[in-house]
């Protein structure tokens, strides 16, 4: 594997190049088209939809603030009858740090277009979730954690998520600490099962465990006392 410090610089010249001048943008989507005209104006109105994200301009425009987090990085190979082809394997996270995160995975000989590949998958991958403070010990109504247990599956690597008091921190590995980090929570319980050194389940799990945050009906009267917000949106004003 390349140098840690080598990895990093890849990543900076990479943020540069996909700084987008949206005036050249031609939409090739339905969905595209609706955000370029300005008929739709937040990712929350995408997530509603339910209509799949196949362009990242779409991303960038809604959500210009994104952070990027290299998961994981490593070199695989594959034995051919020509030899040994080395590859690099790389696994992405993006987020707001504030409602909004998503994780790709991207392979290729070299590993800036590799990251950038990457970055561009989980960008695609965007999902909104829900937060709030559904720790009893706590009490604040303030969206530092998730609003009540979630489980979350990805292989056979399974991810539990539960309410923890402010100041808690997030107790968990590295892996998860990055994804919940971009996703906007700060306290949280984690526990996981499984071959958890796998890093793309791994982080597919803390994924799936958030987006299942949306999967619960919840009553009106927990909204206000649980502090629930939905992406940058609080429920009370959809």
């Amino acid at each position: 594997m390349r140098p840690r410090k080598r990895i990093e610089d890849m990543e900076d010249m990479d943020k540069e190049e996909t700084t987008r001048d949206f005036s050249l943008w031609v939409p090739r989507t339905e969905l595209g088209k609706k955000v370029r005209s300005g008929e739709i104006g937040s990712m929350h109105e995408v997530i509603e939809l339910s209509a799949p994200i196949k362009e990242v301009e779409i991303v960038d425009k809604l959500l210009p603030d994104l952070s990027e987090e290299i998961i994981d990085v490593r070199r695989v190979q594959r034995v051919t009858d020509s030899g040994r082809r080395m590859r690099f394997r790389v696994v992405m996270a993006v987020g707001n740090n504030n409602g909004y995160v998503g994780v790709g995975v991207a392979k290729g000989k070299e590993a800036g277009p590799t990251i950038r590949k990457a970055i561009e998958r989980a960008k695609l991958n965007i999902k909104e979730i829900k937060r709030g403070c559904g720790s009893w010990e706590c009490g604040c109504k303030d969206p530092h954690s998730v609003p009540f247990r979630v489980k979350g599956k990805a292989g056979s690597v399974t991810v539990e998520l539960s309410p923890a008091p402010k100041g808690t921190g997030l107790v968990s590995g590295e892996i998860a600490r990055k994804v919940l980090t971009l996703a906007g929570i700060s306290d949280v319980w984690v526990h996981t099962e499984g071959h958890t050194r796998s890093s793309i389940n791994f982080a597919h799990a803390v994924l799936d465990a958030l987006a299942n945050t949306n999967k619960m009906k919840i009553k009106e009267e927990d909204i206000e006392r649980l502090g629930i917000t939905s992406g940058l949106k609080t429920i009370e004003e959809d």
